[in-house]
Formats: structure tokens, sequence, C-alpha cells
């Protein structure tokens, strides 16, 4: 994160708070808020923004409880402010092109789909075993911390609530057992570096100079200097297999929908950074998708026809989610604009379902139970 005065000093002229809670003691301020503090520290500026009448744009996951997301929903619904959580998928090029298809009978009937997170190696590395989202006990979990995204994302494209989910996985790499023999505690004193994937200089370094985004975590000063410095003495330039992790790193989950469609999702550490990669299954045709390209493959005339959506921007946050980010904002300043609320593309009730699931799944993770989902 930067230092609060050096986030401020990129917004000149605004006026700077030491906390929200001196923000939320005062009147309304302004139209709307984002909230997008730590996971564990959503629910109450949440709670407080609501009542006080902001429209309020959430950071994903709403919550890291059940009863707090569902405070939250009934909040943001008493409120009758809008209310929009950033599930960031619903909103890219991609995604609409894709809905548009299903939704016009392209492919028939939905009967299965898989789904593929790749999260990425230097990714899982930065954020889920260095970083912030390291540990459940200070974050959450896995699944609800990241691929809250994607469990949404299948519900909107099936446009089906789920009934039932199981889920396998666990933290398998980056486990003091699997330390290269040699190896340091931090990057920049070990031996064995040059050849580890994990390299922290290999990450950091090439991008020193630039504020960019996974840089800007590690510090303010993005100078080469500054970052050698963030290397020796912060997180992000320790040894993974020497780091305080327990959130893991694959996993999948298996879903059965209202109606009896199926889908596999797959999220895992070892993989290219990129855009997720979906196969719909219908009835009357399939879909392959990359994120950037759609192959829609017709049973009746057996030909197969491929819709280039281009996206701006790579699947990553520093990406901006293949579009997802700038269409999530656009949605949420229209419907403040113009109190037409359509353009968000989500409910308070439909991103409780999506946390449901990933609480759901979780549960079959470490139990070994099939999950089922209580109706609305």
């Amino acid at each position: 994160m930067f230092p609060l005065d050096g986030r401020r000093a990129r917004f000149p002229g605004a006026t700077g708070y030491a906390d929200w809670r001196e923000l939320a003691a005062l009147p309304r301020q302004a139209d709307a808020v984002v909230i997008a503090t730590q996971d564990r520290e959503h629910v109450e500026p949440a709670l407080r923004l609501a009542e006080l009448g902001y429209h309020i744009l959430l950071e994903k996951p709403m919550a890291v409880t059940e009863d707090d997301c569902r405070a939250i929903v009934a909040a943001a619904e008493r409120s009758g402010a809008v209310f929009a959580v950033c599930h960031v998928l619903r909103y890219t090029p991609y995604t609409r092109a894709l809905k548009e298809l299903l939704d016009a009978g392209r492919v028939g009937e939905v009967v299965s789909v898989q789904h593929l997170e790749p999260v990425g190696w230097w990714h899982q590395a930065h954020s889920y075993v260095r970083g912030n989202w390291r540990r459940a006990d200070e974050s959450t979990f896995m699944l609800l911390a990241k691929s809250c995204h994607d469990l949404d994302w299948l519900v909107h494209l099936t446009g089906r609530r789920v009934t039932r989910v199981s889920s396998f996985g666990g933290l398998h790499h980056f486990r003091p057992e699997n330390r290269p023999a040699g190896a340091a505690d931090r990057c920049l004193d070990c031996a064995v570096e040059p050849g580890c994937p994990y390299s922290a200089a290999r990450i950091y370094l090439p991008l020193a100079g630039q504020d960019v985004w996974p840089l800007s975590v590690l510090t303010d000063d993005v100078s080469e200097q500054g970052v050698l410095e963030a290397l020796r003495t912060g997180p992000y330039g320790r040894c993974v297999y020497a780091c305080d992790n327990d959130v893991v790193d694959h996993q999948v989950v298996n879903l059965e929908f209202d109606g009896g469609a199926t889908a596999s999702f797959t999220m895992t550490a070892f993989t290219p950074s990129g855009h997720r990669q979906t196969r719909i299954f219908g009835t009357r045709g399939s879909i392959d998708g990359d994120g950037v390209h759609l192959t829609v493959h017709d049973f009746v005339t057996g030909r197969s026809e491929t819709l280039d959506t281009r996206p701006p921007g790579d699947g990553t946050a520093g990406g901006g989610h293949g579009g997802g980010d700038e269409g999530l904002v656009a949605a949420f300043l229209a419907a403040v604009e113009t109190g037409d609320r359509s353009p968000i593309l989500s409910s308070p009730a439909e991103s409780l379902h999506s946390h449901l699931i990933a609480w759901a799944a979780e549960h079959s993770r470490l139990t070994g139970e099939t999950v089922p989902l209580p109706a609305p």
C-alpha cells in the first residue's frame, strides 16, 4: 500500500480524512463512496455509510462472515441508494458478448461448463504467499478473496442459482518442506534465487521506475534503490517457502444449478497470469472462450464462428481485468447520476448468493461433504 500521505498527494485539493469514521461522523459530504479497505474492514463503513444514504461501490468480498454479508445486504436494501459489489467480470466486453450469445440461444440450453481461473505463478506469490491475502485469519480464505469473481460470473452466465457444491484442494507447494537446499530467507541473499520461478528480484526489479501494479504495492519509492530496500526489509522480498501463508494454491469446485446443469471450476496458481478460460456445452452447440476470443460451434450447421471481443488490457488487476474495472465504474456512475439501477448487473441478493457458494465450497473442501445451498 502507499503511505497515506503518498496517496493523498495524488489528489490535490481533495479533502483528506485520517479514517473513514471522520467522514461518517459528518453529514453526507458526497453522493457516493467507494469502500476499498481490507476485506475484514468492509462491514463497519458499509453499514454506517449506507445508513447515511451514500451510494456505495463495495470491493469484493463484501465481508468475511455470512452474518456480516447479510447485514450489509439488509442495510443496502433499507437505504434505497445505489449499491454495487465489484464483480468486475460481469462488465467486460468479453462477458457481454458471451452473455448475448447464450441469451440468444446460440448453443441451446446450457448443460455443463468448464471454467479455469489461471491465477499466475508470480501473482500467487505476490498476493497469496507474500502479500495481504496470504492468511485466512488476516483476510479470508482464497476462494472468497479471489474467486468469488468467478463463482458470481458462472451464476451470471447461466442465469441460475446454485443448489449443491463440492470442492477439493489445498496448499500444495508454498510450504517449508519444499524449500530448496541452500535457500535463504530473502531472495536478495539467496544462492538459489537465479533458478527459482518465484524470485522477488525477477518479479519486481524489471518494473523499477514505473508506478504500476504490482510494484506500487511494495513501496511509494519505485526507483531501483527504493525497490531494493523494500525487498531487503519488507514482506515481498521473503522466500516463498519461508512465509506465514496458509491459503490454498489450487482448488476445484463442482457446482450443480437449479434445473440440473453443472459446472466445474478450477483455480490454480501454476499458470501464466492471464484471462480466464471457459468451455460452455449446450444442447445445440458449444462455445470455447479464452477471455479475448469466443468460438461458437453450431451442431446444426457443423460450422464454427470466432468472435474477437478485443478487451482493453489483460485479465489481471494491472490490466484493468479486461475492461471490467472501467465498465463497472462507468455503470456505477451512470446509476448514481440518473437513479436508474439497470446498469448495475448484480443486486445485493445476487452478490450474497455468490458469497454463499464460496462458503459452501470451503466447507466442502474442509469436510469432504457435498453441501446444499438454501433456497432464497
